[in-house]
């Protein structure tokens, strides 16, 4: 099984595949999901310390690249647990002022993903 390690939080074993929302937020990490885990809203921002995966759903990448997120900070909801990964949690609900994370996000990424290479969708929008 993938392991998770979230910055000042611990190390975690994961089952692969699992949204990476939902595995934070199973490790007790009160991450902000507001739109439910639809890429809608970016409010679930990780910055990716170790193993950033290579691949991105193209509704990621429209919404990191619209909302101007720095290279390494991406979107929990759009990535699945697939190998050993090291984030931090940038926006947590406790920290935001927030009643609530949001509505409960689904097992399965949101909206339907159409996987591509980062380095492919980069190059498409150049």
């Amino acid at each position: 099984m993938p392991e998770i390690k979230i910055e000042n939080q611990g190390a975690y074993e994961i089952e692969h595949g699992t949204r990476l929302v939902n595995a934070i937020e199973g490790c007790g990490v009160d991450i902000g999901h507001r739109c439910g885990g639809n890429a809608k809203c970016t409010t679930c921002r990780v910055r990716f310390i170790e193993g950033e995966p290579t691949t991105m759903t193209r509704t990621e990448f429209e919404k990191v690249k619209m909302a101007g997120l720095p290279e390494g900070v991406r979107l929990a909801c759009q990535i699945r647990v697939e190998q050993d990964l090291h984030v931090e949690v940038l926006m947590r609900t406790s920290e935001m002022g927030w009643d609530d994370p949001g509505p409960t996000p689904d097992t399965d990424v949101q909206p339907e993903a159409v996987w591509l290479s980062k380095r492919a969708l980069a190059d498409s929008n150049s």
